[in-house]
């Protein structure tokens, strides 16, 4: 793995050596603490995003590297490329538009990782530690047809989960994006599918991740009714089932105490999980290979 842009570039194998990784540095976060000594990691951000930087800062310092931060930009990607490649042994972005992160990815000459599949790599790594096998499991998405919805979508099925992404009519998920999640479940066995009906999507769900609204970036909208995610819909998935959250909710709109802080919640335990699996992302492109000592 040399550059991660989206969940869509692992194999499902490579996707299993991270989340192992992860597992371990879930654990033990300092077992590799010269791992990347005196590297710097560039971190890229075209939007803020609190969680995603700390769990990255910190990931990157019980590697033993360096954390530096950017935000925006006001020169072509590909001279910001040039120049954070004869700094920084890999970026890491958040935030930046589709075209301008495969152009950078294309004109830097260390490895670029977006941080939206390690996040969703990240909520996998939950799954996992909830239920024991993740084959056959039903995760429903409920919430805009936004980037996070899509990545999900991909990460999910790498690691076998049956998803349901029930999103607005006004706001579909990209077309491009779900066929790449599908051609995923078909090499795996499970199923990407979309719907307009939360109902139908929560229905027996394993897993319901609630979307954020607004969107990153979009105006604000109002959660569209059959949308919410609440003790009524969450009523028709599986007992067992967990609920799910990017972070951080929209409180004024998202019913955000019950989401966050509900029986069926699991929202810190995801947040918690982004710092490892950055840490096993990082090693992976640093040491150049995918794996370390104890993983398969």
């Amino acid at each position: 793995m040399r550059d991660l842009l989206t969940a869509a570039d692992l194999s499902p194998q490579d996707a299993q050596r991270l989340l192992n990784l992860a597992e371990l540095y879930v654990h033990d976060p300092g077992r590799t603490p010269y791992a990347v000594e005196n590297q710097l990691v560039v971190l890229w951000f075209g939007t803020p995003s609190t969680h995603t930087r700390v769990s990255l800062d910190a990931a990157v310092v019980q590697l033993g590297g360096v954390p530096t931060t950017i935000t925006g930009c006001a020169e072509p990607v590909e001279d910001t490329a040039g120049a954070l490649s004869a700094y920084g042994s890999v970026i890491v972005t958040h935030g930046l538009p589709g075209e301008d992160l495969s152009r950078l990815a294309a004109a830097a000459t260390v490895p670029v990782l977006d941080a939206l599949p390690l996040r969703s790599l990240a909520d996998v790594l939950t799954l996992r530690q909830l239920f024991d096998d993740l084959g056959g499991r039903h995760l429903a998405y409920v919430g805009p047809g936004d980037g996070v919805a899509v990545s999900l979508a991909q990460a999910a099925a790498l690691a076998g989960v049956d998803v349901v992404l029930a999103t607005p009519e006004e706001c579909p998920p990209a077309a491009a994006g779900v066929a790449a999640a599908g051609e995923i479940a078909t090499a795996t066995g499970s199923s990407v599918l979309l719907t307009r009906y939360p109902r139908a999507a929560v229905a027996e769900a394993s897993a319901v991740y609630a979307g954020r609204w607004p969107a990153t970036g979009d105006p604000a909208p109002s959660v569209p009714p059959p949308f919410r995610v609440d003790g009524p819909l969450l009523s028709l998935a599986r007992p067992e089932a967990v609920v799910l959250h990017e972070l951080p909710p929209n409180r004024d709109r998202e019913g955000a105490d019950e989401l966050v802080h509900g029986p069926r919640s699991r929202v810190f335990q995801q947040a918690a999980n982004r710092r490892p699996l950055n840490q096993a992302a990082l090693y992976t492109v640093l040491q150049g290979k995918g794996e370390s000592p104890g993983v398969r």
